[in-house]
């Protein structure tokens, strides 16, 4: 059975050539295309072939239409990855990244990723970590440039 948005009325008609030329970042001109030419009669495989869109996309965009309106072809925010750590913890990382290692018992006066990633472990303050995502914490708060801290 072929799959067609359902018929349009004349203001959602009117609505959808304006968002065409005025196209919005959460509502590409892609997708409103897919509801013209199928509201025009064609059918998917057309469709797909004419927006650059695998078929599954295009009947995607046709069902959010169908059951949503217009609503239905803007992209909702992803919730995205969660986060691996809570605030307290990458507060206490940057507290003990700017901490002089010695003042925590160290052999050491100056922290490198690595020791520093030994030493969240060993304290408890992570249960695991990567280098990489000690250097991106550290990174993102502008530590690495703002002080005199060398890093390894």
């Amino acid at each position: 059975m072929a799959l067609y948005v359902r018929k349009l009325r004349d203001p959602e008609k009117k609505q959808i050539a304006e968002l065409m030329y005025d196209e919005e970042k959460d509502l590409p001109a892609n997708r409103l295309l897919i509801v013209q030419l199928s509201a025009q009669g064609k059918r998917v495989p057309e469709i797909s072939e004419e927006v650059d869109l695998h078929p599954i996309n295009v009947r995607k965009w046709i069902h959010r239409f169908n059951e949503s309106g217009l609503d239905g072809l803007r992209s909702g925010k992803s919730p995205g990855r969660p986060p691996l750590f809570t605030e307290r913890q990458r507060r206490d990382i940057l507290r003990v990244a700017t901490s002089n290692p010695r003042h925590l018992g160290q052999q050491f006066s100056r922290w490198s990723l690595q020791r520093l990633r030994h030493y969240l472990i060993e304290e408890g303050i992570v249960e695991g970590i990567s280098v990489e995502t000690v250097r991106q914490i550290i990174q993102s708060n502008s530590i690495l440039s703002a002080s005199n801290q060398k890093w390894f």
